[in-house]
């Protein structure tokens, strides 16, 4: 294994290339997994226009727009960080708005949000077709290792002490979710890309040698 530094605009070059490069047919269904201190979100859309460039349609998904009713999710309190782990995503709604209609056999008529956990109420948007070929790429926390469709992941790693100083104050008490899926799930371990980005400006890939 070698750790290659890498500028985040190259980053997103390489992964657009590769991602555009993917020879499977069909769609391309893409986790893009990471804690909210490593952005994921940011990079996800950030791959949207080289996608597009490159010839592939792309749709960019947040798991944060997939969030269980508060009532469910604030079930065990606001800062109970198991529930964050195993109760807080709407997986079931995950898979049959997004997953399964952009797999193999599925339709392409993707919801793009589900639930505005802001008001706590359906967000009522209205379905897209995501073509053949396209590239569905969807961002979140705690995705990997849960069974979740995707073709293509891509990790993007803190190191603990990174993690603990980047995360927000309001959201530390997250902070035993991701201690625990570093322990049951290892994503850095499985991941079809590992990103090292303890420091934003000067993320590192994650090579087989």
């Amino acid at each position: 294994m070698r750790v290659r530094p890498i500028s985040p605009e190259r980053l997103v070059a390489e992964l657009a290339d590769r991602l555009a490069g993917t020879a499977a047919g069909g769609r391309l269904r893409v986790a893009v997994d990471g804690p909210p201190a490593a952005a994921p979100d940011a990079l996800a859309a950030a791959l949207v226009d080289p996608l597009r460039a490159r010839g592939r349609a792309a749709l960019h998904i947040r798991v944060a727009d997939f969030l269980r009713p508060a009532s469910v999710r604030l079930e065990h309190g606001r800062t109970n960080p198991d529930a964050y782990y195993e109760d807080w995503v709407d997986v079931a709604g995950l898979r049959r708005e997004v997953l399964d209609p952009a797999g193999p056999d599925g339709s392409g008529r993707v919801l793009p949000s589900l639930w505005d956990a802001a008001v706590d109420r359906a967000s009522r948007t209205a379905y897209v077709t995501l073509p053949e070929r396209g590239v569905l790429l969807v961002d979140g926390a705690l995705l990997l290792g849960g069974g979740l469709p995707f073709d293509v992941t891509v990790h993007l790693a803190l190191s603990p002490a990174a993690l603990r100083r980047r995360t927000d104050p309001g959201l530390r008490w997250t902070l035993p979710a991701f201690a625990r899926y570093a322990h049951e799930v290892d994503p850095a371990a499985f991941a079809d890309v590992v990103v090292r980005a303890d420091d934003p400006r000067h993320p590192a890939l994650v090579e087989s040698d």
